[in-house]
C-alpha cells in the first residue's frame, strides 16, 4: 500500500511517522514544494519506506500524476489549499483525507460528493483534532445517550506547558488556520437551530487538573465542522471553544480591532500591504519558541441527568519530539487514512467524518499510539 503525505511541517511529520507504525504501509510519500523539507522528515523518520519528493500543490496535474497509484492522499498543507488537492484526488481515482480549518472550502469538498461517488473514491475533509477527532467523539457520545442529547459542549485547546508573554500560546499549528479560526463566525446549535456566533465571544470559565487549572474557552470558527448540520434534529445545543490562559481572548480582540488581521491591503510606504500576511509572519516568527506543550480536550453531551464525557490530556513527547499538537492532530488523519488505504471504510464520496468513521476502532488505534481518552458516565 502506497500512501502519500502532501506537506512537510509539522503535521506532515506526525502523519508520515504515525502510517509508518503499520508493517502493511509499503511506501510513504512526502511531497513538499520545498523537497528540502521533506528530506528533513525522511532523514528523522530513519524508515526505508520513506521517500521525500518535490511537489507544488497548486499545480493539479503534477498532483494528480502524483496521486495516482496511491491508496490515499492526505493533505497537511494550509486549509486553502485542500479543495484543489481534493479535486484532484477525485480525479486520479484516490482516497483523500485533509486537516480542513475552514467551513466554507470544507462545504466545496463536500459538493464534491457525486462525482467522487461516480469516482469510487472517498474524500474526507476535517481529519485533525478539532474538528476531526473531536467530531467522532461527539457522534460516539450522542449514540450513547440514546441518539438524542440537550447539550453538546465540545472544548479544545493546544497550549504551552508553561505560558509566556506577550499572549500566553505558542505557535503549534499554521498560523493561516489560527487567524482564520479568530475571525470567522462560529456555526453552533442553539434551540435546535444552526446559528452563527461571532468569533471571541460568550467567554466562559473552565478548569482541568494541576498545573493547568483555571482557564477560559471562547467561541472560534471552523472547531465543529459539520456537526450543527449532521446533529441537526438529534442535539437541541451543541457549541465548540477554544481553551487558552485566562486574558488571551482580550489580547487577540485588541490585535484584531487594530486591523493586523485584515485582507484588505493597506499602503505602507508606497506599497500595498496586507496586514494578515504581516501578522501570519511575525506570529512565525515570534511566537515559534517550540517549548514542550499540552492539548486539552473535553467533550460533553448530556440529555437529561444522563451526561456522557470524553477527556483527554496530552503532552510534548520528549522520545519522538512530537509535540502535544501534532500527535493529537496528526494521529486522528493517519488513523482515517490508513482505515481508507484498508478499505475499513466503504463509504464512496465526499463524506463528513462522523457519519463514516468507526469511532470505536479509531479511539482504539488512538490509544495504542499514546493518546489517553478518558471516557465516564452519570
Amino acid at each position: 500500500m502506497r500512501i502519500l503525505v502532501i506537506g512537510a511541517g509539522m503535521m506532515g511529520r506526525a502523519i508520515a511517522y504515525d502510517i509508518l507504525r503499520h508493517p502493511e504501509v509499503n511506501e510513504v510519500v512526502i511531497a513538499d514544494r520545498e523537497r528540502t523539507r521533506a528530506e528533513a522528515i525522511v532523514d528523522w523518520l530513519r524508515d526505508r519506506r520513506a521517500v521525500p519528493i518535490r511537489l507544488d500543490a497548486t499545480a493539479p496535474r503534477a498532483v494528480r500524476e502524483t496521486m495516482v497509484g496511491c491508496a490515499v492522499a492526505v493533505s497537511a498543507v494550509p486549509y486553502f489549499l485542500n479543495l484543489g488537492l481534493a479535486r484532484a484526488a477525485v480525479d486520479a481515482g484516490v482516497h483523500f483525507c485533509d486537516l480542513g480549518g475552514n467551513p466554507g472550502i470544507v462545504d466545496q469538498e463536500l459538493d464534491l460528493d457525486g462525482v467522487a461517488k461516480t469516482a469510487g473514491v472517498t474524500v474526507i475533509p476535517d481529519c485533525g483534532l478539532a474538528p476531526g477527532l473531536v467530531n467522532v467523539l461527539t457522534a460516539a457520545a450522542v449514540t450513547q445517550l440514546g441518539g438524542r442529547a440537550d447539550r453538546v459542549e465540545i472544548r479544545v485547546g493546544g497550549l504551552p506547558q508553561h505560558p509566556r508573554p506577550p499572549l500566553g500560546y505558542q505557535i503549534v499549528f499554521s498560523p493561516h488556520g489560527l487567524i482564520n479560526e479568530y475571525m470567522e463566525a462560529a456555526v453552533i446549535l442553539r434551540d435546535g437551530e444552526p446559528t452563527t456566533v461571532p468569533s471571541l465571544t460568550e467567554v466562559e470559565e473552565i478548569s482541568f487538573p494541576p498545573p493547568y487549572g483555571r482557564l477560559e474557552a471562547f467561541h472560534t470558527a471552523g472547531g465543529s465542522s459539520t456537526l450543527p448540520r449532521t446533529m441537526r434534529g438529534r442535539v437541541r445545543n451543541l457549541d465548540y471553544k477554544t481553551i487558552r490562559y485566562p486574558g488571551h481572548v482580550d489580547k487577540i480582540k485588541a490585535i484584531a480591532d487594530l486591523g493586523f488581521f485584515d485582507l484588505a491591503p493597506v499602503a505602507v510606504a508606497g506599497a500595498e500591504v496586507v496586514p494578515r500576511t504581516v501578522a501570519v509572519q511575525l506570529l512565525q516568527e515570534k511566537l515559534a519558541f517550540g517549548e514542550p506543550d499540552v492539548v486539552l480536550l473535553r467533550v460533553t453531551a448530556r440529555t437529561g441527568d444522563r451526561v456522557v464525557r470524553y477527556e483527554m490530556i496530552d503532552h510534548y513527547d520528549a522520545t519522538t519530539g512530537l509535540s502535544a499538537m501534532m500527535r493529537s492532530t496528526g494521529f486522528p488523519i493517519a488513523e482515517i487514512a490508513f482505515m481508507l488505504a484498508n478499505q475499513e471504510i466503504t463509504a464512496r464520496g465526499a463524506i463528513p467524518q462522523e457519519t463514516c468513521v468507526p469511532a470505536d476502532e479509531l479511539l482504539s488505534r488512538l490509544v495504542t499510539r499514546g493518546l489517553q481518552i478518558e471516557r465516564t458516565e452519570t
